[in-house]
């Protein structure tokens, strides 16, 4: 990661996860509301998890503004195409996407990063932006280093999700 504010907020969440050993929804709200509160463009940051044997996404944490998407089906809007892919995916405009789930009429952008364990996509971290086009390569190493950190700290409570 580079060394600059997104390796320092990395570095934060990582200690505290450690020294505070708090239970994975916590923690998940914990990593929410840091990210939605350090940086100026993460307007909304949740983490969904799968049900693979309902292809279901499931809210389990988050950070802004509540929404009406509790639960996600595989391959509906951006978070279940990524369910589906396997991949990052950085809507740069959301208007631009014909697949996309409006949690309000504020987000412009938005990014999904996977979330695996032993090689499986079990879930992902999902942030809304209200500015067209804010995420960068900083943003994507970040979260995949976020979503790496969570499958290690807390590899026991997501085999039994």
């Amino acid at each position: 990661m580079y060394n600059d504010r997104f390796s320092e907020v990395f570095l934060s969440i990582s200690k505290h996860l450690k020294s505070a050993d708090l239970p994975m929804v916590d923690g998940l709200i914990y990593i929410c509301t840091v990210l939605r509160k350090t940086f100026d463009h993460y307007d909304w940051v949740g983490f969904y998890f799968a049900d693979l044997d309902k292809k279901m996404l499931h809210l389990k944490a988050y950070s802004g503004n509540p929404v009406e998407h509790q639960q996600i089906p595989f391959g509906k809007g951006i978070c279940g195409q990524v369910a589906v892919s396997n991949q990052n995916f950085i809507v740069p405009d959301v208007n631009a996407q014909d697949n996309y789930l409006a949690c309000s009429i504020d987000v412009k952008s938005e990014i999904v990063i996977p979330l695996f364990l032993e090689g499986q996509n079990i879930g992902q971290i999902d942030i809304d932006s209200h500015k067209i086009n804010p995420f960068c390569d900083k943003d994507v190493q970040l979260l995949e280093a976020v979503c790496d950190l969570i499958a290690k700290t807390y590899s026991k409570t997501l085999l039994q999700l």
